[in-house]
């Protein structure tokens, strides 16, 4: 693995999609934890507000904050680490790992930037574990446009447009997906029974614990510890 070629790749992209990164029978753990754990009718924690606005229905866990060290391996895996460096450089810090949980028949996410991109310097990283083949047959893929990490706030619009640029990504079971806060992307609606990833979020050196407070979408900022909108974003 050349992590100073994937670190350049993901800079130049904004992200990166590497399949086989994690071993497949500490995935199938981590799927198994998973579904023991939803059932199959999680609630939503978000207001109603938040839903109808944002097009997300996606049920978030904190698996460590529940004392599941098994979740700790994946974060603790040297490869990982060493090209979260590459690209975050020293004195980089994790924030927590949150599943993301969406049965069948979810929106998925809509488009949307995790943190507010007016400061350059000031952004998460998304280090997404998939513990389970995404597909065609699943729904849930996710999308990104390369490259818009570098060009500020999200267009105002349609949330859930269709753009000539977009990347479809269709994670296996193992798969590594970075994702710059920045960056425009979505997940699509999930078809199978339900679908399920773990995000390792972290931040480079200086950004705050709760950067991914605010959200930027195509019609709002929403402010999550608030649990409110605190932008209308029209044309």
């Amino acid at each position: 693995m050349n992590i100073d070629s994937l670190a350049k790749e993901f800079w130049q992209q904004g992200y990166l999609s590497i399949d086989n990164f994690f071993d497949i029978k500490l995935m199938d753990k981590y799927q198994t934890h998973i579904v023991e754990h939803f059932g199959n009718n999680p609630d939503f924690v978000h207001n109603d507000e938040f839903l109808k606005k944002s097009n997300t229905d996606v049920i978030p866990w904190f698996p460590q904050l529940d004392g599941l060290n098994d979740f700790d391996t994946a974060e603790k895996n040297q490869n990982l680490v060493h090209l979260t460096e590459a690209i975050l450089g020293a004195g980089w810090s994790s924030l927590y790992s949150m599943v993301m949980f969406s049965h069948q028949g979810s929106n998925g996410q809509s488009w949307h930037q995790d943190c507010p991109p007016e400061d350059k310097s000031q952004f998460n990283l998304n280090r997404l574990v998939y513990s389970m083949d995404i597909d065609a047959s699943t729904g849930g893929e996710v999308l990104v446009m390369p490259g818009t990490h570098r060009l500020g706030p999200i267009t105002v619009g349609d949330v859930n447009e269709d753009f000539p640029e977009q990347i479809t990504l269709s994670p296996k079971k193992g798969t590594l997906i970075l994702i710059h806060g920045h960056l425009w992307h979505r997940v699509l609606p999930a078809t199978g029974s339900h679908r399920a990833s773990t995000n390792y979020r972290c931040c480079p050196a200086g950004a705050p614990e709760d950067i991914t407070d605010i959200c930027v979408y195509r019609n709002m900022r929403y402010q999550f510890s608030a649990s409110t909108v605190i932008e209308e974003r029209t044309l």
